[in-house]
């Protein structure tokens, strides 16, 4: 069953409000997706708890209605 890129989105703003999040569905299947959330948030943790972070907003979804997710983190530039 494929996830549709807004539902991802919203699962990520309710765990990150102030996150810019971009997402591009790779193959127009719903099921690879690349996604960028840039958030405050993230602020001194590392790439891997960054990334931890965003999996733990996706409830346990990753591997199941969602496939791939291709995951760039950042924190805001000043």
């Amino acid at each position: 069953m494929a996830m549709a890129a807004s539902e991802i989105e919203n699962l990520i703003k309710m765990a990150f409000p102030d996150a810019t999040i971009t997402i591009e569905d790779l193959r127009g299947d719903g099921d690879h997706y690349a996604c960028n959330v840039v958030s405050k948030a993230f602020i001194g943790k590392n790439r891997v708890q960054q990334h931890q972070m965003v999996y733990k907003a996706l409830g346990g979804r990753m591997g199941g209605e969602l496939h791939a997710l291709a995951l760039q983190t950042a924190v805001p530039q000043e």
